[in-house]
């Protein structure tokens, strides 16, 4: 792997790092406004409602990121199957081509000689 890979991926990975952070930020203050709201929690209720609550946020972004990493497998799958049928498409009329182009020269040269 080269530098420039090297650091397309480590800036990948800060993005995502840093788009997480921002979301569990944003659940945090969605379930802290949440639970102010509520009279006759305990501290401890609080910290059980909020823990539950970003476990919660974690499992559905892996599993949002799981079902996108599947899909844009699929597609990346489907994409070099029509490159590879096309490759051979473009084989097989380059093979006619020179084999046509062959029989060409060799009727005019047979016809010269």
């Amino acid at each position: 792997m080269n530098t420039n890979q090297q650091t397309t991926r480590g800036l990948a990975a800060i993005e995502a790092y840093l788009y997480q952070e921002g979301h569990l930020s944003a659940a945090r203050r969605r379930v802290m406004a949440f639970t102010e709201t509520r009279d006759g929690l305990s501290r401890e209720q609080k910290c059980a409602i909020e823990s539950w609550y970003l476990a919660e946020q974690k499992y559905v972004a892996r599993m949002v990121t799981e079902h996108i990493d599947g899909s844009v497998g699929a597609a990346e799958a489907a994409h070099h199957v029509r490159l590879r049928r096309w490759l051979r498409g473009t084989l097989l009329a380059m093979v006619m081509l020179n084999v046509v182009t062959l029989l060409c020269t060799a009727v005019v040269v047979g016809s010269v000689a």
